[in-house]
């Protein structure tokens, strides 16, 4: 008899999210899919999307606000998600997950960045070929009042990084939560290990070895982490860097900032699955003598190779080109700098920049930079390269809040060379001559005219476009200015043209 009634409270339930899965008022045809979050706990109504902060954005938040109260912590809640298409076919019917709030800064806006996590592998709009994961997230777009800067990077970073290397898939999409209307997200893929996102092999649960693979982020948060996953390198003792700004001709420059007394503040984040410290000290030797390598070949015309044990480098018979590529794969270096210096991301020298290689029996323990991400706040939306003009990437640049200048050491290390110049070059050329960079600006115009309703919607439910106090200083003047999604998509169509424009005049061969 138990038996009976817990099918039949369970029975019960389904059919009450499939019913508020369809009833989502937005008549037969859906401009956009619809993804259903309703909680297990009826009690829990929408605080875990409406309270948390990420604890180091509350603390600092207090920090010039008197009486501010520090919310909780970003915490995970029991869920079924639905996910109904635009023909109004179910195809996730509450599934069992668990959702939190997700991000940093983005956390303490009024409409916050959401993780799924499913009980079981799911696939969601077909993303990634309609590949099953259990991790997904929805980008709030909160920001970006166009929307679509977002979607705008992934785009470009397909077409840049082509099928070798991975980037997120992405589409968007309309949520509810607990039957509330809750606006337009970009659904995206978690940056995690696993086969068909960031294919290198993580360590089983009891492998402490150091043959494995990683995933990394250049992360500026990394001291939120504990130490196992996290670790600093001195990028060849703090040895100065020449930055790219069109010409060779620069001042040196002192990675990581021109505060000498806070050289390690950008460290490294451990993505991927990590079981022992001899892992973490594998990698973060693996990559300090990669960049040793680099930086010999590149300013001191020197071969350099790692050791057997990869904890030091000794003189390589090979030439200096020979010897980064045998620990890099330069091309997708020189991806990464193509796409990062089209969007110019205010935080390209402080996080969001991820790293992998494989270092297992069969890898070719080479890193890889892939996984690009967090456009919002690039491609003329802040105070960065706002008449799209100037070097940005591998360039000094001020940080966000304009107290020091910085640099990404990755992309500044060989932009000295004119090899790497020329492999730049060659790939620039090719993706311009094809058409890749105007189809993603066609596809930001197109989008805003498609999706018009669902904007519409989106900004009635959100006050980020009537109201942007919040926002005034992530915004340059010409996108505060902006005074509907249409004008907003229009200035970062507009930007990325002229952005596009000015550096096919220099890297057109």
């Amino acid at each position: 008899m138990k038996k009976i009634l817990l099918f039949l409270v369970l029975a019960a339930f389904a059919a009450g999210c499939r019913a508020e899965a369809m009833a989502d008022g937005f008549g037969e045809e859906r401009l956009l899919p619809l993804i259903s979050i309703n909680t297990v706990d009826p009690g829990e109504g929408t605080a875990f999307v409406t309270k948390p902060v990420k604890a180091n954005v509350s603390e600092a938040i207090a920090s010039w606000t008197p009486g501010y109260v520090i919310p909780p912590e970003p915490y995970y809640v029991d869920c079924t998600v639905s996910c109904t298409g635009t023909d109004g076919g179910i195809s996730v019917d509450c599934a069992e997950a668990q959702v939190k709030v997700r991000g940093n800064w983005t956390t303490s806006y009024e409409k916050k960045p959401l993780r799924i996590k499913f009980e079981k592998k799911q696939s969601l709009c077909g993303l990634n070929g309609g590949r099953e994961f259990k991790n997904w997230v929805l980008l709030a777009e909160y920001k970006d009042l166009s929307m679509l800067r977002n979607k705008a990077g992934f785009d470009l970073a397909h077409r840049i990084l082509g099928k070798d290397l991975y980037c997120s898939d992405c589409m968007l999409v309309e949520v509810e939560i607990n039957g509330e209307y809750w606006g337009v997200y970009l659904l995206a893929e978690q940056q995690e290990c696993a086969e068909g996102r960031v294919n290198v092999p993580e360590p089983k649960k009891d492998d402490t070895g150091t043959d494995v693979g990683y995933f990394l982020e250049f992360d500026g948060y990394y001291y939120l982490e504990d130490r196992l996953r996290s670790f600093t390198i001195n990028y060849a003792d703090f040895a100065p860097l020449i930055p790219f700004n069109g010409d060779i001709g620069a001042r040196p420059f002192t990675p990581l900032t021109t505060d000498p007394s806070n050289r390690n503040n950008v460290g490294y984040t451990i993505k991927s699955s990590i079981r022992s410290e001899n892992q973490r000290i594998a990698i973060r030797d693996f990559v300090s003598n990669a960049y040793r390598i680099m930086y010999a070949a590149a300013y001191q015309d020197t071969a350099l190779e790692m050791t057997p044990d990869r904890r030091s480098t000794v003189y390589a018979r090979k030439t200096p080109r020979e010897a980064v590529e045998a620990v890099v794969d330069v091309g997708s270096l020189a991806d990464m700098y193509i796409l990062s210096e089209i969007v110019c991301d205010p935080d390209v020298y402080w996080s969001s920049f991820f790293i992998s290689v494989d270092l297992s029996e069969n890898g070719d323990k080479r890193l890889r930079f892939e996984a690009p991400w967090d456009f919002d706040s690039s491609m003329g939306n802040r105070y960065v390269c706002v008449d799209a003009k100037g070097f940005h990437a591998a360039n000094a640049v001020d940080d966000v809040d304009h107290r020091y200048r910085a640099i990404n050491p990755w992309l500044a290390v060989l932009m000295q060379k004119d090899w790497f110049r020329e492999i730049i070059a060659e790939k620039w050329t090719a993706l311009y001559d094809s058409g890749a960079f105007s189809e993603t600006v066609g596809m930001i115009r197109q989008d805003s005219v498609i999706y018009k309703d669902a904007f519409t919607r989106n900004y009635e439910r959100w006050s980020n476009m009537a109201d942007k106090s919040p926002l005034d200083y992530e915004l340059n003047r010409e996108a505060f200015n902006c005074r509907s999604e249409a004008e907003s998509a229009e200035q970062l169509a507009h930007w990325l043209e002229r952005r596009i424009e000015f550096l096919n005049g220099f890297w057109h061969k």
